[in-house]
């Protein structure tokens, strides 16, 4: 392609703000080829030496792509509206005369086209005899409107015309006679570009503006920065034979009225930006304003189609928060593209209150043949599809649909199987299970073997873009899965049109038999085999889903659990929720239907750590989520977790992920009662589901906002959804009170007691640092010689131990070590920081690199360590591999440890550490606190009505607690010390006697209490009501039962959970008194005992 780039004047005419990065020209037509631009909304021509030169009304374009493929509507058949309906079509009619924008008069524009025409003449670039002509085509018919000339340099407009110019003469050279022409100028504040292109086609060659101004103006890392854009595309092609019209696009650095508007705030006069202000019709400031009004109140999107009166013309309007659909721009010029749909004009607009509305309007492009429905039917489904586009505008399979391979909906649903796939195609299959039978799992050689071999099998055989790949390749098989899964799901909501687009499907409904025949033959190889199988094995697991709702933020599949493999996941899951959002993809486990557990979101360093955290997410999460259910055991709930891993492009955005997670999952538990924005959905589970969640890693802030936000929803158990939350709402936070630690803590305190070991000489190493929860109160609460703390930041040792006060000091103000006093360390104390490089130790070691020695220095044999309490730290920080170097002779280095962080060690490394001497307790034994002050906080949040909760549960604007809050967070701490004592002391006692590893012994106790609570709950016990009044008279609160009442608290509670608080808390008593392997008849002497009890109270 001919192209001829125009270089800016040797003298900046821009100034120090702004700079022109490059003009780049090309076209493939004549000079006198060059249309006329006549404005679609006034029928006045304009010409250069006209008195008066009116602004043109506005301008609008959007991105298109390429080849079409035969179109087929994708079945979503639910039209979404928000605003009275007034026009037959439930569409509101607009005049043309008051839609849009009117932009200020540049008084100086006479004056400065005749400097433009002195700088081109003195360039001699463009022949004296044309310049006229060229100058008037530029200012008068491209629609640029008058703020575009106000804002630059008579200079760098005449680059502009230049460079076009430059690109005619290139065009008449060119042997294929192409046309384009295309000039882009980007500024700090400020861009322009102009592109050719077919209306109604998406150009997937190209510079593709519309992706790289979204990239770096729309959807840019600085939050402090914010652009608006005005788009348009000439109304007549660039030539007599050609189809391609000219379309620009204009973006703006917006300067707010009021820059640090209130999220709540609606009102135009503050939150507009001033152009807008200035440009915008009345008609068009009152429907934004109802738009904005509308968008603050909820969580999605809010989309509108308006009639333009008099024309087929129709105006599209989305709006949404920001930061939370990124590539949403582009993405909808491919949807209604898709369908043969162009724009003349679309607008995007910023307020400072965080919201973005995109205006477009849209017509039928007359260039395209008839295969495309009519304007009505295509606009009826992209404004159906627009919030599937928006739940994740960029999918891996994105190309399939711009180019038309495939609807939205098929390669929405592809991407979200991809996803699925990933986590659960790379299962160690046959092989594995047979060198388990061949090798010995308590040889440690075999064992490392093995687990060795594990990491492998799950790391070498399909990688994301392999997967991707295979499915990519095949397109029909896309469509078939996705008709088979759209036919269980879809279900046509009241408000279906059936004149418009109805549930019309790619392929045909085939059956699941059919389908593993169709797969059969259309694959080459086993692996494509594999991986289009998992589609059918993705299908049939979903129970349920919101990918057919009207409105969503992200999509939501609840999935039947049996399809996982026993030999790696032994214990079976209950429930299980998968979220993709475009920020992120997260799973929801629980191994029971009452469940509690903390939800976190990853966070990854870099490309390398983000595929880490990925291949290892579903295993990470099923691990805290067994690890919970273990720690459960003195509570009525089992155990859940759910984990939110970030994209790599997305680290920022833990709020917007979150957010979207909750609200995905809350419509598949919540009925749906707002028809055309929640439509009911297929429920193949059918059982109503109530999950308990709670703060963890990166999510501590996020609490309170999924509590208003479940309340908001109408959610009836709104109190008891999220524990953890603020006081203000009735929370009791865990880290204020240090309630996890105080578990930690008695497990320290036991050791010593047993051992009768003096705190004050005990040196003690602690991964997690003072800036954490469990860091932090693990330091105010602890009387041991600190020799080492690890943290995010780094490394800080003293062998003549840590400066305590100083450490108090960063633990009550949360800071990590990199703030520590360095003059309170000794002489052979140090520290050393992740970005520290080359740094020489007081022993005359040297180390390379920071964080290298960060992540490995809890391994190493540095004799300065008698017990070891990990507070933080990634999962399998020790692992079959890593623990050898803790050990050395056969003896540990460590004596003790007490792991507070949920899976720092394997089970395997914990054994290890055992055979080597070290007394180990195990996270799911030691860390148990916060999930009792959880359970606790439910307990009362379900006991209370809502008027007592919030005057006994609830802190006062000023942050005063209640009287009654003060006493039960007192009777917390003293239920989670008590069951901590519990537990200790029946582990100590049955590893004296047994000699079996602690390790196994709580895990053994966990199983004993999970699987007895289960039979109590459906035994006669419950069923005697003498029994089960005495019994939930000793386990629920004593606190609570003198506020409420015992019968009022049994008839406020559900069911299901009265009996889980039965069952746990004979189950628990019962166990640790009796050990987990109790005679025949030790739980008769057991309720004898009870039973007499309950004879002496009446």
């Amino acid at each position: 392609m001919a192209a001829l780039a125009a270089q800016p004047s040797p003298v900046d005419p821009i100034g120090a703000e702004r700079r022109v990065s490059g003009l780049t020209v090309s076209t493939d037509f004549a000079i006198s080829s060059f249309p006329d631009y006549v404005d679609p909304f006034t029928s006045d021509k304009t010409v250069m030496d006209s008195s008066a030169i009116p602004s043109a009304a506005s301008r609008l374009v959007e991105k298109i792509k390429g080849e079409e493929a035969g179109r087929h509507p994708s079945p979503q058949p639910t039209h979404v509206s928000y605003m009275p309906k007034l026009n037959g079509n439930g569409h509101r009619v607009l005049r043309s005369s008051t839609v849009g924008y009117s932009a200020p008069e540049f008084k100086g524009k006479l004056e400065q086209m005749k400097l433009v025409k002195a700088y081109i003449t003195k360039c001699a670039w463009i022949p004296e005899a044309l310049a006229d002509g060229q100058i008037a085509w530029f200012y008068n018919e491209l629609g640029i409107d008058d703020v575009y000339f106000q804002a630059e340099n008579p200079e760098v407009i005449a680059n502009h015309i230049m460079s076009l110019y430059a690109a005619k003469v290139a065009a008449f050279s060119r042997e294929d006679k192409r046309e384009e022409i295309r000039l882009d100028m980007e500024a700090a504040d400020h861009a322009i570009y102009i592109d050719t292109s077919e209306p109604g086609t998406n150009a997937m060659a190209g510079p593709r503006y519309e992706h790289r101004l979204e990239a770096k103006y729309l959807d840019g890392t600085d939050t402090t920065k914010r652009f608006r854009v005005e788009t348009f595309r000439s109304p007549g092609s660039i030539g007599d034979d050609s189809k391609a019209a000219l379309r620009c696009y204009f973006v703006y650095q917006c300067e707010f009225v009021e820059p640090n508007a209130d999220p709540k705030e609606t009102r135009l006069e503050v939150i507009s930006d001033r152009m807008f202000l200035a440009k915008a019709t009345k008609n068009t400031k009152q429907t934004y304003q109802e738009i904005i009004e509308m968008t603050v109140s909820r969580n999605g999107p809010v989309i509108e189609v308006y009639d333009i009166e008099n024309s087929r013309e129709k105006r599209l309007v989305v709006a949404f928060r920001q930061r939370t659909a990124r590539g949403l721009f582009s993405a909808l010029s491919d949807l209604y593209h898709y369908y043969g749909v162009t724009s003349s004009r679309k607008y995007v607009e910023q307020f400072s209150n965080g919201i973005t509305v995109m205006s477009i309007y849209l017509k039928p492009a007359a260039n395209l043949d008839s295969k495309y429905p009519p304007i009505e039917e295509s606009i009826h489904q992209i404004t159906k599809e627009v919030s599937l586009l928006y739940c994740i505008p960029q999918t891996k399979f994105h190309t399939m649909f711009a180019s038309g391979e495939l609807s939205l909906q098929e390669t929405v649903y592809a991407h979200c199987v991809w996803v699925f796939v990933q986590h659960f195609l790379n299962r160690l299959g046959s092989e594995y299970v047979s060198l388990v039978a061949a090798l010995d799992p308590q040889n440690n050689d075999h064992a490392e073997i093995l687990s060795k071999m594990k990491k492998r099998l799950r790391t070498e055989t399909f990688t994301p873009d392999y997967i991707f790949e295979i499915i990519r390749s095949h397109p029909g098989l896309i469509r078939a899965l996705y008709t088979s899964f759209a036919s269980v799901h879809l279900k046509v909501g009241c408000d279906f049109d059936p004149d418009c687009v109805g549930p019309t499907f790619g392929a045909e409904v085939l059956s699941d038999a059919k389908l593993k025949d169709k797969i059969t033959k259309d694959v080459s190889n086993e692996h494509e085999e594999m991986v289009m199988t998992a589609f059918r094995v993705f299908n049939n697991a979903v129970l349920k889903t919101n990918y057919f709702t009207p409105t969503k933020v992200a999509l939501s599949f609840r999935l039947d659990p049996s399809f996982l493999p026993e030999i790696e996941y032994p214990t079976r899951l209950y429930g299980m929720f998968l979220v993709i959002t475009s920020e992120s993809r997260g799973f929801h486990l629980r191994f029971k239907d009452i469940s509690r557990g903390g939800i976190r979101i990853v966070k990854s360093r870099n490309k390398e750590a983000y595929s880490i955290n990925a291949r290892n997410l579903f295993d990470e999460n099923y691990g805290l989520a067994s690890t919970q259910q273990r720690k459960n055991k003195d509570i009525p709930e089992g155990g859940s977790k759910g984990v939110i891993l970030l994209d790599p492009r997305q680290q920022d955005k833990a709020h917007e992920a979150f957010e979207k997670y909750i609200d995905s999952i809350l419509d598949l538990l919540l009925k749906a009662e707002t028809p055309g924005i929640k439509n009911p959905i297929v429920d193949l589970y059918g059982k109503e589901e109530i999950i308990f969640m709670g703060p963890d890693e990166n999510t501590a802030e996020l609490v309170d906002w999924a509590t208003e936000h479940a309340r908001n929803r109408g959610a009836p158990w709104w109190k008891s959804f999220f524990t953890g939350k603020s006081p203000k709402l009735g929370g009791i936070p865990h880290d204020a009170y240090g309630m996890t630690t105080l578990s930690i803590r008695e497990y320290v305190k036991g050791i010593y007691r047993k051992l009768d070991l003096d705190p004050s000489t005990v040196r003690k190493m602690q991964t997690g640092g003072p800036d954490g929860d469990l860091g932090s109160n693990e330091i105010l609460l602890s009387n041991e010689k600190y020799t080492s703390v690890v943290d995010g930041s780094g490394v800080l040792v003293d062998p003549n131990g840590l400066d305590k006060e100083e450490l108090r000091r960063l633990a009550k103000k949360r800071q990590m070590i990199i703030h520590y006093d360095l003059s309170k360390l000794s002489k052979d104390g140090y520290r050393v920081l992740c970005d520290d490089t080359n740094i020489t130790l007081p022993t005359g070691e040297t180390v390379n690199n920071g964080a290298a020695f960060r992540n490995t220095y809890h391994l190493r044999n540095t004799g300065l360590t008698d017990i070891f309490v990990p507070c933080g730290g990634r999962p399998e920080s020790i692992d079959l591999v890593s623990v050898n170097k803790l050990i050395v002779d056969g003896k540990s280095t460590v004596p003790y440890m007490v792991e507070g962080a949920n899976l720092f060690i394997t089970q395997e490394a914990k054994l290890r550490l055992e055979q080597a001497g070290c007394i180990l307790f195990k996270d799911a034994s030691a860390n148990k606190g916060g999930v009792t002050s959880s359970s606790l906080e439910v307990l009362a949040s379900l006991s209370f009505d809502d008027e007592g909760f919030a005057k006994h549960m609830c802190h006062d604007a000023q942050g005063n607690a209640p009287e009654f809050y003060k006493a039960y967070v007192r009777s917390v701490q003293e239920k989670i010390q008590e069951n901590a004592r519990l537990e200790f002391e029946a582990i100590w006692r049955e590893n004296e006697q047994t000699g079996v590893s602690r390790s196994i012994l709580s895990d053994k106790l966990s199983q004993a209490i999970t699987a007895l609570d289960e039979q109590l709950q459906h035994s006669d016990l419950w069923e005697n009501e003498m029994v089960r009044r005495s019994v939930l008279a000793d386990a629920l609160p004593n606190l609570l039962i003198e506020k409420i009442g015992l019968d009022t608290i049994i008839h406020r509670v559900p069911d299901s959970y009265l009996r889980a608080i039965f069952g746990s808390y004979l189950a628990s008593r019962f166990v640790y008194e009796f050990g987990s392997a109790p005679s025949q008849f030790a739980f008769y002497d057991f309720m004898s005992k009870r039973m007499a009890h309950i004879k002496a109270r009446i």
